[in-house]
């Protein structure tokens, strides 16, 4: 059954007729999720510093914002790379930034959080190249920003949680980027969109399956790409050998079967997965612990298991 403060947030989107992301043009949808955001998250924390930061990328600089937690202890510390989500489309640090506060004070880990370039402005695969990037470009600059090259993770909620499956598997084939976890909340995995879920919980529950075609055709333009791992990280053949994983997924989503089964294929290939459905929920929960306890939870228990992984004396 769905969370009481799901259901109420659900209805007061209806009754207020707020326009559904697919009837919006990309910039009012950009808008609205900047825009929302102070409705449903928490007041972002208070953390020990903030840098704005800039990425060499393959299409020029990437810009990013890197967090250090209150009551950090010595550096160098470990570091999150943080990929938004947004149906690689809309967000940005921005709609993001009380989230990464949160897990960088939890996790007592730095947070890089990364803006890749969006769609339809930039297709696939642009969003990865960005995060591949930016990926690296945290490693190589590691001394310079206090942290340590050895306890690197990536994460990200939605298509971002798809960007950090995606770089970890190219981390991997690339040899030369060490991972040492990956925080799957939520992810986008199969740009198909055949998983069950995707029926059942198509409508009516804030992500429609109206809305996953808007973001897919604004970010994917020839349906080849659909079956690249690169945007659909459950159709690569080979997922062992990866960093372990916390793979996040919400009952009443869309994307909830195809998280379960790329957990499932992370396990069944030998890669150390944890799986962990919040069943009351809707997808994008996480951020949005001003009206919704269970994202509150949901942020600790992510910053646990970064903690866990990269922090494990502290954790």
């Amino acid at each position: 059954m769905l969370h009481p403060q799901a259901k109420a947030l659900l209805d007061l989107i209806e009754q207020r007729g707020v326009p559904p992301t697919h009837t919006l043009s990309v910039e009012d949808a950009r808008r609205f999720y900047l825009e929302r955001r102070f409705f449903t998250q928490p007041d972002p924390a208070e953390v020990g510093e903030v840098r704005e930061l800039q990425a060499e990328g393959p299409n020029g600089p990437i810009p990013l914002r890197m967090y250090f937690p209150l009551k950090s202890g010595q550096r160098p510390l470990p570091v999150l790379v943080y990929f938004h989500g947004g149906g690689w489309v809309i967000g940005d640090r921005d709609t993001h930034d009380s989230l990464c506060r949160h897990l960088a004070n939890a996790s007592r880990c730095a947070v890089v959080s990364v803006d890749y370039r969006l769609g339809p402005e930039h297709r696939f695969p642009a969003a990865v190249d960005d995060s591949i990037a930016a990926t690296y470009w945290v490693r190589r600059q590691a001394q310079a920003l206090g942290i340590d090259a050895a306890r690197l993770a990536v994460g990200g909620d939605s298509a971002g949680g798809n960007l950090a499956a995606v770089v970890a598997i190219a981390a991997r084939d690339a040899g030369d980027l060490p991972i040492a976890f990956q925080l799957l909340i939520y992810p986008a995995t199969d740009m198909r969109r055949t998983a069950p879920s995707h029926t059942t919980n198509g409508q009516g529950y804030l992500l429609t399956r109206d809305t996953i075609n808007y973001f897919h055709d604004h970010y994917i333009d020839d349906a080849a790409h659909d079956l690249d791992w690169r945007a659909s990280p459950l159709l690569h053949p080979d997922l062992g050998r990866l960093p372990p994983a916390l793979v996040l997924t919400a009952g009443y989503d869309p994307l909830r079967d195809e998280g379960l089964m790329y957990s499932q294929r992370l396990s069944g290939a030998g890669s150390r997965a944890t799986h962990i459905c919040f069943e009351r929920q809707i997808h994008g929960f996480i951020t949005m612990g001003r009206v919704i306890d269970e994202a509150n939870a949901a942020v600790e228990l992510c910053a646990s298991q970064l903690a866990l992984h990269l922090n494990p004396d502290q954790g």
